[in-house]
């Protein structure tokens, strides 16, 4: 029970950190890279959100 507590745990701090690590770099993009990729910065993070987290 206790090992399956801490794979959940860690599972948790996984998805946490690969969804950090994404939107660090969208939020990096300039408004002229956004341009470029014809791309919305909300929408980009509402998909990488429900990507991660369903």
């Amino acid at each position: 029970m206790f090992d399956n507590l801490v794979s959940r745990a860690r599972a948790r701090m996984a998805k946490r950190r690969h969804y950090n690590r994404l939107v660090a770099e969208i939020e990096n993009l300039s408004s002229r890279d956004l341009a470029d990729l014809r791309a919305d910065r909300s929408e980009m993070l509402y998909q990488i959100h429900k990507q991660i987290y369903g």
